[in-house]
């Protein structure tokens, strides 16, 4: 069975937080909350723990992990990032959206889409998200936590236990936090395109 700790989502206990990123760093997978839905975690360079989250998730290869990121100036050494899509990331970021940018040499190749030689990235707003990423000094990647079989995301960490058992090294209950995935925004073309619309707005964007 996995660890558990219930950590405030407003104000994250400290203590708490540093044993989550030492999880982290030990190669474990942990669940943690955003400010979109539950997701999966681990280490950026770490390809084990990759492929337990492929497994819990039973996706094949060509599933898109997520860099979530703490903030604008650490995403932009992952992606490339124009003057264009640089503005529009200062308007939205943090917030509940997945950004599709052309990776940076900072980004292993296994992790990159094989054909566009792109990445997805966000920057949360969630404090306990922040605080992991602050803690740990670099990105986490990142996979929503939706269950095969399952049409949502799950919502109750006891649940999230429960299911997934020994598979995962550390839940973290930060309280709900939504069921509505991130919008999806592809930056790598001359103009934003919006390829999931979820918990984001883009109304700004005259889309």
């Amino acid at each position: 069975m996995s660890q558990y700790f219930e950590i405030h989502a407003a104000n994250p206990q400290k203590r708490l937080i540093t044993q989550a990123v030492a999880v982290v760093r030990g190669g474990g997978v942990i669940v943690y909350p955003t400010d979109s839905c539950y997701a999966l975690g681990c280490c950026l360079g770490d390809k084990e723990p990759m492929e337990r989250i492929r497994r819990i998730r039973q996706v094949d290869s060509s599933h898109d992990f997520t860099l979530v990121c703490s903030d604008l100036s650490e995403l932009a050494t992952y992606a490339r990032v124009d003057n264009t899509a640089f503005r529009l990331l200062k308007t939205l970021t943090p917030g509940p959206y997945t950004f599709i940018l052309q990776a940076s040499r900072e980004v292993p190749r296994r992790l990159q889409n094989p054909r566009r030689k792109s990445i997805g990235l966000r920057v949360p707003s969630h404090p306990i998200c922040q605080a992991l990423l602050e803690s740990l000094g670099e990105p986490l990647m990142s996979s929503t936590l939706t269950l095969p079989g399952d049409e949502l995301p799950m919502t109750d960490a006891h649940e999230m236990r429960e299911r997934l058992g020994s598979r995962v090294d550390l839940v973290i209950d930060g309280g709900y936090c939504g069921i509505e995935p991130t919008t999806v925004l592809d930056l790598t073309g001359e103009t934003p395109n919006v390829l999931r619309y979820g918990r984001g707005d883009v109304s700004m964007l005259s889309l």
